[in-house]
């Protein structure tokens, strides 16, 4: 299938938002007019972060200075995922979060008991507030017999200037005192692809997942049964494609090319 016909087969497109739709605080030349493209041919789209440090509310906000503005239908993170699994697995258990105020609001708000004592699970989520009173706790809940989870597997989260330790990195910390590793919910993983499909009711093989990183964005699509779209706006680089197990069913520069494909096709 090539590009213009992947793109006119989509009718949801699962935008990343770190490194595809914006950069810190700055959207990414082209982004929104990609939105107005998908609006033109009646196409849906919603934004998915693995970045679990900000609150869907934070998100919409944030996007909103943007002059993006979006509804919280159209906004899901790892953190909704998580508190989805583990509403589902983990009924009623005691959580130790390491997260920001945000993440933690949110668990809460949504009914799950967080304890700084010993925890039946531990959650590490992207912790910009880390401290190493938290690590050494979650280090010791877990060799204790806590189970062990996290929001998502992001090593690195692009910022501007480069890029600053992620979720992933935190707990390669984690595995590496206690021996034990994590039991993963976001992108790529297929509680994530579940939870989108539960939300929206479009068929897999018609929603496409559009970011900047092959092992989580991309792999979210081909590797449970949707599409998997790769820009090369973020993290991943064009010669990181031939080392990736990972292959991606397009590749554009970034949203700007794909809007200009997507108006192509209406004119």
């Amino acid at each position: 299938m090539d590009r213009q016909e992947l793109l006119k087969n989509t009718e949801l497109f699962v935008l990343d938002m770190d490194g595809t739709y914006y950069l810190d605080s700055q959207i990414l030349d082209g982004a929104l007019d990609f939105l107005k493209q998908v609006e033109r041919q009646k196409k849906r789209y919603i934004f998915f972060t693995n970045n679990s440090s900000k609150s869907p509310r934070t998100y919409i906000d944030k996007l909103a200075k943007m002059e993006t503005y979006i509804t919280r239908d159209q906004i899901m993170t790892s953190g909704d995922v998580m508190i989805e699994y583990l509403k589902t697995y983990y009924p009623g258990n005691t959580v130790y979060l390491l997260g920001t105020p945000d993440l933690k609001e949110m668990f809460r708000e949504r009914g799950i008991l967080l304890t700084e004592d010993m925890p039946q699970v531990v959650v590490v989520g992207f912790d910009m507030t880390l401290t190493y009173e938290g690590l050494s706790r979650a280090c010791t809940y877990i060799r204790n017999g806590a189970e062990f989870l996290a929001t998502h597997l992001d090593i690195n989260c692009p910022v501007k200037d480069g890029f600053i330790p992620d979720c992933g990195a935190m707990c390669a910390a984690i595995s590496l005192s206690t021996g034990k590793q994590p039991r993963y919910v976001g992108k790529p993983f297929k509680e994530t692809v579940d939870m989108i499909l539960k939300v929206t009711n479009i068929e897999r093989e018609k929603i496409a997942f559009v970011g900047d990183r092959i092992y989580t964005d991309v792999k979210a699509g081909v590797a449970n049964g949707a599409r998997g779209i790769l820009v090369l706006s973020g993290e991943t680089k064009q010669e990181d494609l031939a080392t990736s197990d990972v292959v991606p069913d397009a590749v554009f520069a970034d949203l700007k090319e794909m809007g200009e494909l997507l108006r192509s096709m209406q004119d």
